[in-house]
């Protein structure tokens, strides 16, 4: 058995001290706080008598003057304390810029309030930084609610309205859906612990516009946390991973697509937007499920002049129907038209063209040769049509060709477009340049990623390539875009016959 150690009377007085010390600033927190929620409740209260002044100073200037001297010293309007007249704004934001290594700092995400009064009067403003960790979007925006709902309760308000634009977090609000994670179901529970703390709580549900706001207060916030943690990390660039290679790159070299928040490395936009075009295809957005068209005004960062010049060229085909398509018949021209553009030349302009060549006689927009619309030939000049057909029965020499040459290399046509398609490499499931999806061993349409037939999806030989034609579709896709001309983006015309080679 050992005694309990003596303490000498100078370390218990010491003790003591360092306790009432203690006792001394949790006493001064509690009055501090105590004023703090007097003046709040007190601001809340003239805001609040003063918006109903107002209101009724409004009411008693309209009353006619006959009325006012009849009935003006029994006009009474008291104050309701229920009538909700605050509303409360939130928003919570993230940017995905990162600071410095990812493991150091994870990003910045804020919180963005204002309570109003009925009159659009910010009575308070809150912009709160946070872990970007804590969560995604829903998570930040609850967080950013219960910040606004506590601290109108802060200020005395007791009937209020609380205002988003987030269906997802209307509907939990109103019990339409339940949150199936345990965290976001725990905050939620909060939310609604301190709604019921209010005399009258409603939610209502406006458009984005009506948030500006509260907007403008979040992303100013988000701005100043970067160049505070700029600041910090001075020296070190900001940073952000790229989705499809994994890389952290530098912001400046990442591509945010126009109206979407998906922000990708330039390497790998230049790249995902090369392939398509290879393929004769409108490039998308790369982000998995986005159909969001790629502009040529927001790629021209990241894309060379002679890339963006094939785009310009997808883009009006895509724009012109096939029905309305015409093709320069001119070896040297193959311009692409509409209908509608092609030049009729006018008889008065020109002594040489009867009357009869009017109907058919057009000309090239681009090198003004003139040619026959319905035969699709240059113009066949003191000749009718029948008489051309006629005398040139294999004028299209050119297709009996082609579609030998299609049959003996087993190449499809797609029945939506009439394209020629060959499979270079790759599973079976093609995709046209027109957007129809088939099988390229049947021609069976595949139905919502999914084949409507039994056929095989690959064979080997097509996966596991010999080491020429390896070689041949690597410098293909890997070539540097200042030699990729029009003369080898895979899409040929010849007197008005369309051919595309189709890669998987």
């Amino acid at each position: 058995f050992q005694s309990a150690p003596v303490l000498e009377s100078s370390d218990v007085a010491y003790a003591l001290a360092v306790h009432a010390a203690d006792l001394a600033r949790a006493e001064e927190d509690r009055l501090d706080a105590q004023r703090l929620r007097e003046a709040h409740a007190q601001a809340a209260a003239t805001v609040r008598i003063a918006a109903h002044d107002a209101a009724f100073a409004r009411e008693l200037a309209s009353i006619p003057e006959d009325q006012w001297a009849r009935d003006g010293d029994n006009i009474e309007r008291p104050l309701d304390p229920t009538k909700p007249l605050f509303r409360v704004f939130f928003k919570g934001l993230s940017s995905k810029g990162v600071v410095g290594p990812r493991d150091r700092d994870p990003g910045v995400a804020v919180l963005a309030v204002a309570v109003c009064d009925h009159q659009g009067n910010v009575v308070l403003r809150i912009q709160k930084p946070v872990e970007a960790s804590v969560g995604g979007h829903m998570t930040l925006e609850v967080m950013a609610l219960t910040e606004g709902l506590e601290a109108a309760l802060g200020l005395g308000i007791q009937s209020i309205k609380i205002v988003t634009d987030y269906r997802v977090l209307y509907n939990h609000l109103l019990g339409i859906w339940r949150p199936t994670q345990k965290k976001l179901a725990a905050m939620i529970d909060q939310v609604l612990s301190v709604r019921k703390k209010f005399k009258q709580c409603e939610v209502l549900f406006v458009e984005r516009r009506q948030l500006e706001y509260v907007m403008k207060l979040a992303r100013e916030s988000v701005e100043s946390q970067l160049a505070k943690a700029i600041t910090v990390h001075t020296g070190m660039e900001m940073r952000e991973n790229c989705a499809i290679c994994l890389e952290d790159t530098d912001v400046s070299k990442i591509h945010a697509v126009e109206g979407r928040a998906h922000r990708f490395c330039f390497s790998c936009m230049k790249e995902h937007v090369k392939v398509k075009l290879l393929h004769g295809m409108l490039p998308a957005c790369p982000q998995d499920g986005c159909t969001k068209q790629l502009t040529v005004e927001g790629s021209k960062v990241f894309l060379s002049p002679r890339l963006l010049g094939i785009m310009v060229q997808r883009i009006r085909e895509a724009q012109i129907p096939p029905t309305q398509k015409i093709y320069c018949p001119y070896p040297k021209c193959s311009a692409l038209m509409s209908l509608s553009e092609v030049i009729q030349p006018m008889q008065e302009s020109c002594s040489k063209y009867t009357v009869a060549d009017s109907a058919t006689l057009r000309k090239c927009v681009k090198c003004r040769g003139s040619f026959c619309i319905s035969c699709r030939v240059p113009w066949h000049d003191r000749m009718t049509c029948q008489d051309y057909k006629m005398m040139h029965p294999h004028a299209h020499s050119g297709d009996a060709k082609l579609e030998n040459l299609a049959e003996r290399r087993l190449w499809r046509k797609c029945v939506k477009c009439q394209h020629m398609i060959e499979l270079a490499e790759g599973c079976y499931h093609m995709t046209c340049v027109c957007g129809y999806e088939f099988c390229y061993t049947c021609g069976k349409e595949w139905k919502d990623k999914k084949p409507t037939c039994s056929c095989p999806l690959w064979d080997e030989r097509n996966i596991i390539r010999n080491d020429i034609r390896a070689n041949v579709v690597r410098e293909n896709i890997q070539e540097d875009e200042d030699e990729y001309d029009d003369d080898e983006d895979h899409y040929y015309v010849q007197e008005g016959v369309h051919y595309n080679q189709g890669f998987r």
